[in-house]
C-alpha cells in the first residue's frame, strides 16, 4: 500500500465511477427521444434496459477478477475501453439491435468500474483516509442523478446522442490517467484461469435477470407456469450448487467459497441486498407524489433533490465516522432513519413538506449504510488478493436485490389497488425489510474499522 497516492489518482477514480452513475440517470431522461428516433416500443425498451443490467453484473465479477488477477491498472482501462466502445456503438445505433448491443457494451465495462476502483482505493489509501474515500464513492452516485436530468436537459436539444458522445473524449482522458496512475501488481505465478466457473457464473446471471424481467409477481402462479419463467428459475437453482462446487474445485475461483462463507461477509452481502432491494423502491417516491399529493411528474422529480443533496454530503461524512463510532453503530443508525423514512412516506398524510423531509430522512440513512460502511466489513475480511473480486460480490448482490425490490414494490402496490394507498402499503412492507436489516447488523462486530490489518486474511466475529 502506498502511504502517498497520487492526488490526481482519487478525481480519476471519482470521474470514472461518475461517468458510469450519470449513464444511467440519462437514459431516463434520452428514452422517450430514443423511442421516438429509432421507432421502438415499450418492449423493446425493457429489452433496452435488461440488456444493461445484465452485462453489468456479468461484467462486475470478471473484471474484478481482472484487477485481482492482472493489477488494478488493466481492469480499470479495460472497463473504460468497453463502457467508451459501447458508447460509440449506442452514438452510430441506426436499429434498436445495434443499440441493445452498445448499451451491452456499456453494461459489461459499466459493471467493474466502482469495484475496481474500491479496490484501488484499498490499495493506495492509508486505513484512516479509507473511510472517507469509500464514501466519497457513494456520494458520486448520489450527484449523478442530481447531474443527470440537468445534463439531460442541456444536452438533449442537440440530440440523444450527444449524451453518449460526452463519454468519449472522457474515457480518453480516464485511460490515460490510468495508465500513469493506477498501481500493477499482477500475481508472480500466473494460475489457470476458471473458465467453468465464468461460464456457469454468466449463465446464472443471464437466467436470474430474464427470469426476474418475466416473472409476474401479481399472478405468481400462472407466471411460474409459463415456460420461459420456470426454466430461467430453474436454472437458478440448479446453478447455485454447481456454481459453488466448481469455484470449490478451481484453482483460482472467481468468488472464492470462503470469502462467501465468511459469516460477515455473508452479512454485509445480504444487507447490501436488502438495501438495493429499499433503494429500488425509491424509484417509486414520483409515482406517490402524483397520486396522493397531485403534483406533476416532473415537479415530483424536483422534489427529490434536496434528499440527492443531503445523501451526496452525507456519505463522506459517514466515512469519516467509520473509525471514529464503526461500521455496526452507522449501519443501524442509518437503518433506523431508512425505516423512519419508509414509515412516514407509508403512514403519514401526504404533502410537499412532509415528502421532501421523508426523503432527506430516507437519503441521509441510506448513505450512511450503502457508502463506506459494508464495503469496509468485506476488505477486512478478505484477502489481499481478492479485493477486487470481493468488492464486486458486494456491487452483485446489491444489484439483485434492486431487482428483486423493484418486482416486490410494483406487485404490493397494484395487488392493493395502486395508486397513493398502494404504494404507502409496499413502503410499510419496506420498512419491516429495514427493520430485519437493522437486526441483522446486531451480528456484527461493534467496532469494526478501516484497520491497518484490513485486507490481510483476519477474521472477526
Amino acid at each position: 500500500m502506498s502511504p502517498n497516492p497520487p492526488r490526481a489518482l482519487l478525481p480519476l477514480l471519482f470521474v470514472g465511477v461518475l461517468m458510469g452513475a450519470l449513464d444511467l440517470a440519462i437514459v431516463g431522461p434520452a428514452l422517450p427521444a430514443i423511442k421516438a428516433d429509432l421507432a421502438m416500443d415499450d418492449r423493446q425498451a425493457s429489452v433496452l434496459f435488461n440488456a444493461y443490467v445484465l452485462l453489468q453484473m456479468i461484467g462486475t465479477p470478471l473484471l474484478a477478477k481482472l484487477s485481482d488477477r492482472s493489477g488494478t491498472r488493466l481492469a480499470y482501462m479495460v472497463a473504460i475501453g468497453f463502457f467508451a466502445l459501447g458508447s460509440l456503438v449506442v452514438v452510430v445505433a441506426y436499429d434498436p439491435v445495434t443499440l441493445y448491443i452498445g448499451r451491452a457494451l456499456q453494461g459489461f465495462g459499466g459493471g467493474g468500474i466502482l469495484p475496481v476502483a474500491a479496490a484501488v482505493i484499498a490499495i493506495t489509501v492509508e486505513p484512516e483516509r479509507r473511510g472517507p474515500a469509500l464514501g466519497t464513492l457513494g456520494a458520486v452516485f448520489g450527484l449523478a442523478f442530481l447531474l443527470g436530468p440537468v445534463l439531460g436537459g442541456l444536452l438533449l436539444p442537440y440530440g440523444w446522442h450527444w449524451l453518449f458522445l460526452i463519454n468519449l473524449p472522457i474515457s480518453a482522458v480516464l485511460g490515460f490517467g490510468a495508465l500513469r496512475l493506477l498501481p500493477s501488481a499482477p500475481q508472480p505465478q500466473r494460475q489457470p484461469l476458471d473458465v467453468a466457473g465464468i461460464i456457469a457464473l454468466s449463465v446464472l446471471l443471464a437466467a436470474l435477470v430474464y427470469g426476474l424481467s418475466v416473472l409476474d409477481v401479481q399472478a405468481l402462479g400462472s407466471s411460474l407456469a409459463q415456460w420461459p419463467t420456470a426454466l430461467s428459475l430453474l436454472l437458478v437453482i440448479v446453478l447455485v450448487p454447481v456454481f459453488w462446487i466448481l469455484e470449490k474445485r478451481a484453482v483460482d475461483p472467481i468468488v472464492r467459497p470462503g470469502l462467501v462463507a465468511s459469516r460477515p461477509v455473508a452479512i454485509a452481502a445480504t444487507i447490501s441486498a436488502g438495501a438495493g432491494a429499499i433503494q429500488s423502491g425509491a424509484g417509486f417516491y414520483p409515482a406517490l407524489a402524483v397520486s396522493a399529493i397531485g403534483v406533476s411528474a416532473s415537479t415530483a422529480a424536483w422534489m427529490l433533490l434536496p434528499g440527492v443533496v443531503l445523501a451526496t454530503i452525507a456519505a463522506p461524512v459517514a466515512g469519516r465516522l467509520v473509525n471514529v463510532l464503526g461500521v455496526r453503530t452507522l449501519i443501524l443508525g442509518g437503518m433506523a432513519l431508512v425505516v423512519l423514512s419508509l414509515l412516514i412516506y407509508g403512514l403519514a398524510p401526504m404533502s410537499i413538506p412532509v415528502f421532501i423531509v421523508a426523503g432527506m430522512i430516507g437519503s441521509g440513512g441510506m448513505a450512511s449504510v450503502m457508502g463506506a460502511p459494508l464495503r469496509i466489513v468485506v476488505l477486512d475480511h478478505c484477502e489481499p488478493r481478492e479485493r477486487g473480486s470481493a468488492q464486486g460480490l458486494l456491487s452483485n448482490f446489491t444489484s439483485v436485490g434492486r431487482l428483486v425490490g423493484a418486482a416486490a414494490v410494483g406487485a404490493i402496490a397494484a395487488s392493493f389497488g395502486g395508486g397513493g394507498p398502494g404504494y404507502q402499503r409496499a413502503f410499510v412492507a419496506l420498512s419491516v425489510l429495514g427493520l430485519a436489516l437493522a437486526v441483522l447488523a446486531l451480528v456484527l462486530r461493534p467496532a469494526v474499522k478501516a484497520r491497518a490489518g484490513a485486507g490481510v486474511g483476519t477474521r472477526q466475529g
